[in-house]
């Protein structure tokens, strides 16, 4: 009995990958079960009930009322009672074992083979061990997997919530990081760093690197040859456009390649307020801001900055239509546009005091610009007025029309 109980220990160890003293443990406590059954048969109390495994040699003593155990009787419900305790005992630590190991892979990529499409979310086997929930709301817009498709995913979350719930996600940035992780081996070898990402899934990626070694070219590295290394990432990300850009500690140097491919011409920073201002030229204004304000959006979430972008006609244009203001020179236009105040609108909706603080300008020539500003701003609406009063005239009907 002793032989064979240890082989069975071993072989669950083995197989089920369970610790040996739980195994011990819930024999125990099925042989116990089992004991108190007889006690009950033979009006002994549960008190006088003792059960003793030696995990070394595989005896086992039971004694009920001080007398050992040893009838046929006795061994056939245990057995049964055993059996249903270990089979509990070893679903329990399985799922247990599954939580442990996948909790700790949280923030981790891992592949899986799509096994079950649902309603709300796609199922994938992972490696055989588990299953993953890939929820429909975690998938990129550009993701149409099919049954036995082989796919990448980042562990956003391990939970245990009616057994282990591996929630899996395609849409989150540290996809992207982990997958050049595996393409670029600076990257994992600690050589070269992913200092930030900023993503808007399916669409595009903007991902900033920096190298601690001189030698090595971050974007280079990241590239590879013939573009070889982030083709294989855009492929796994179903064609999703990625921009490479080069960290900097000068945050203009850095503002600079985030928006590229854009030229920038001049840049003004506000490190209270973390804002900036961009000037670029007129051919670089859509290019820089992006298809739907994609690019500057991107940029604007991978430095931490609000990005201000404007063209040098645009401000040009703007000073020459503050300039019209007759208390409003050319330098003061220029300062107003400068600090955002680009229409007659922004001026006439300003503090005094706020204009008061500009350069040029104080409190008796803030209000001025205002009031007149508020004038200009009236009189446009009279006028809209105005000509809506004369075509509400013209399509009057005269009496002898209606005669």
């Amino acid at each position: 009995m002793n032989k064979e109980f240890l082989r069975m220990l071993e072989q669950l160890e083995r197989e089920k990958g369970l610790d040996r003293e739980v195994l011990i443990d819930a024999v125990k406590q099925a042989l116990e079960t089992a004991a108190k059954k007889v006690a009950k048969l033979n009006s002994v109390s549960e008190d006088d009930i003792k059960v003793d495994i030696d995990s070394a040699k595989g005896d086992i003593r039971v004694c009920i009322g001080g007398k050992e155990v040893v009838s046929r009787e006795f061994g056939r419900i245990a057995a049964q009672t055993a059996r249903q305790i270990i089979i509990q005992k070893i679903r329990e630590a399985e799922k247990e074992n599954v939580y442990n190991e996948f909790k700790g892979k949280e923030g981790d990529i891992i592949g899986g083979v799509v096994y079950r499409l649902e309603r709300k979310a796609i199922i994938l086997d992972l490696m055989g061990k588990a299953e993953g929930i890939l929820p429909h709301s975690f998938l990129s817009p550009l993701d149409k997997l099919r049954l036995g498709e082989r796919v990448k995913g980042y562990i956003r979350e391990v939970k245990k919530d009616r057994g282990t719930q591996i929630i899996i996600s395609r849409r989150h940035e540290g996809l992207v990081k982990k997958l050049f992780e595996l393409e670029v081996p600076e990257i994992y070898e600690g050589i070269v760093e992913v200092k930030c990402i900023a993503r808007e899934a399916g669409e595009r990626t903007k991902i900033a690197v920096f190298s601690k070694d001189d030698k090595v070219d971050c974007v280079g590295a990241c590239v590879g040859i013939r573009g070889s290394r982030v083709k294989s990432i855009i492929e796994e990300l179903r064609g999703e456009k990625i921009d490479i850009v080069r960290w900097s500690e000068d945050i203009k140097e850095f503002i600079k390649a985030a928006l590229s491919p854009a030229v920038v011409s001049r840049i003004e920073l506000d490190r209270e307020t973390k804002r900036v201002k961009i000037l670029v030229a007129n051919d670089q204004l859509s290019l820089a801001i992006g298809k739907k304000g994609q690019n500057v959006r991107l940029a604007s979430k991978l430095v931490g900055w609000e990005i201000d972008i404007r063209s040098k006609e645009a401000i040009e244009e703007d000073i020459k239509i503050i300039q019209k203001l007759k208390s409003v020179g050319k330098k003061v236009a220029a300062v107003l546009v400068e600090s955002r105040y680009n229409s007659v609108n922004a001026i006439a909706r300003a503090y005094a005091g706020e204009l008061a603080k500009l350069k040029g300008i104080g409190i008796k020539k803030a209000e001025q610009i205002i009031e007149e500003a508020k004038k200009t701003c009236e009189e446009k609406a009279f006028l809209k007025k105005g000509d809506a009063e004369v075509m509400k005239d013209k399509v009057k009907p005269k009496k002898e029309d209606m005669l």
